[in-house]
This record gives C-alpha cells, structure tokens and sequence, in this order.
C-alpha cells in the first residue's frame, strides 16, 4: 500500500491473511510514501517484483496521472486505488513505443466505487434508485462514492465542499448519468432532507460540530473512516437517531476487488472480514 502515513492501515492485515488461506506465496506491504515522491515509487513497483498496490491519500489522484491505462471507474473518478502490473512472473505486457519507455505498463483501477456499491447492498441493505443522498468531501473517495450511487439510480446527490469552487470532479464523476448534482459550501448542508449521509473527508468530525442534515431512523449515516469505537460523525448522526456504519464494510469490499485484480482468484471475503474484526478488537500497544 502506497501512502503518507500508512502505518494504521488495516490493508495489510487483511490481505495476507487472504494470501494464507488461499496458499500464495504473496505478501503485502505498507510503502510510506509522502507528498512529491509518487512517481518514483510507482516507477519503481515492476523492478521490485510487485504485482501491483494500493494507492491510499493523499495519492489516488496523482497516481490516475501516472499509469499507462485507467479503467473506466478510475477515469471517471480521476482516482486510482489500485495499480495493476501485469505479467510480474511471466512475460511482461509491453508499454507502447516511446523513448526511455521501460518495458512494462501499469495499469490503474478504481475498486471504491464497485466496494462502495456492494457495501451499500449487501452489508447496509440499502438500495440508491431513486433516493437522495449528502455526501461531505469532493476528494477521490467522494467522487467513488457519487459514481456508484448514480449507477445506482440515485435521484438527487448533494455534495458539501469545504471549497465547492474545486468541486467540478464530482459533475464529470456521473457525466452522462441522470443523477441531479448540486454542490454546496458546508453551512448549506443545514436542515437538507436525504436518505444518506457520507462522510467522505479524512476528518471525523471529531470536535467539530458541521451543519447536518435532518436526521432520523429513515437516515442512513455512513462514515469512509474506519476506527474501533466509532467516529466523532457517527456518534452525532446516531445522536440524532439516524442507522450509522464506519468505513470497515467499504474497506474489505474494496480490498476483495483488488485482490481479485492481482491474484485472478475470487477473494476470501469471510477470512479477511475476520481478520480485519480480530485486528480492531486488539488493544492499542
């Protein structure tokens, strides 16, 4: 996992309890990388043998810049969470005909969206066709998070920016797509009456007091961060009555997708999910 810091991450506990089960001999690595070297650590994944990474903040949207060939998700989004090299242990896929261009291609994915949307539906139980949605944040996970719900047939997304001038990624998120997007500063996201509240910032909200949304037990409350004990944004919405989750579900649907990308083999959901659980209920050391 490629990101700056990385040293909490649950990434790599529930990963290579998934190489373990399945018997591969792979292993998965926190690479702390901070702000302006990227691009030589992503240059550096084929020569070190890696079959690919997680990209986590504050790189997903400098890393969409530096692969060879996004997904569609991934280009949509301008996001990558997920670096695939292909043939590491086999012949390697050329990279088109360049000077200096060395002989491998990356390839960037976008697995939130896809994890977000299962997450939704299978863990939530919630289905986005025709609801409303706030979502706070315009980053990459916001973004993911706006195309999976319009996929979904969202009616009305309403995105609470910090700066909704830099904002413009979440419309070209859902181009085409028949989801209403409206882009409000966070004081506009007052009194609003939606289905589902995300919070899609780094920040928990924790010793801040943002204007929410109506709440109540028709409202679902989601919150990207995941940490034992819950975050400062879950315990107001649950305050206010609405159903809250944190990020774990997201997580590990996310992280099963991009297993599946780099192994070719379907992903041992239940060992990771127990694995990323026993590491949560773990004491602080």
């Amino acid at each position: 996992m490629i990101g700056w810091p990385v040293s909490q991450s649950l990434s790599p506990v529930i990963h290579n309890a998934a190489f373990e089960a399945l018997g591969l001999d792979w292993v998965y690595l926190p690479l702390p990388v901070p702000p302006g070297e990227l691009p030589r650590a992503v240059a550096g994944l084929p020569a070190l043998g890696f079959a690919g990474a997680n990209v986590t903040m504050p790189h997903k949207t400098e890393a969409a810049e530096l692969v060879d060939a996004l997904s569609e998700d991934a280009a949509r989004t301008r996001a990558v969470n997920t670096i695939v090299v292909p043939g590491v242990g086999a012949e390697r896929i050329p990279r088109p005909a360049g000077e200096d261009a060395p002989p491998y291609r990356l390839e960037g994915h976008n697995t939130d969206v896809a994890g977000f949307d299962r997450f939704l539906r299978r863990d939530a139980g919630f289905d986005p066709a025709g609801r409303s949605a706030l979502v706070y944040g315009a980053g990459g996970a916001a973004r993911a998070c706006a195309l999976a719900l319009a996929r979904g047939g969202l009616s009305r997304l309403t995105v609470a920016a910090r700066s909704p001038e830099r904002a413009s990624g979440m419309q070209e998120a859902v181009d085409g797509l028949a989801t209403e997007v409206r882009v409000v500063p966070f004081s506009g996201a007052g009194g609003l009456q939606v289905d589902l509240v995300v919070n899609a910032t780094p920040s928990d909200f924790a010793g801040e007091v943002p204007p929410l949304p109506k709440l109540g037990p028709e409202v679902l409350a989601v919150d990207l961060v995941y940490r034992s004990g819950g975050t400062g944004f879950l315990s107001l919405a649950k305050a206010g009555g609405a159903v809250t989750f944190g990020g774990l579900g997201m997580l590990i649907h996310q992280a099963a997708l991009s297993f599946e990308l780099w192994t070719g083999q379907a992903a041992p959901l239940s060992v990771m999910s127990a694995a990323a659980m026993a590491e949560l209920a773990e004491p602080v050391r």
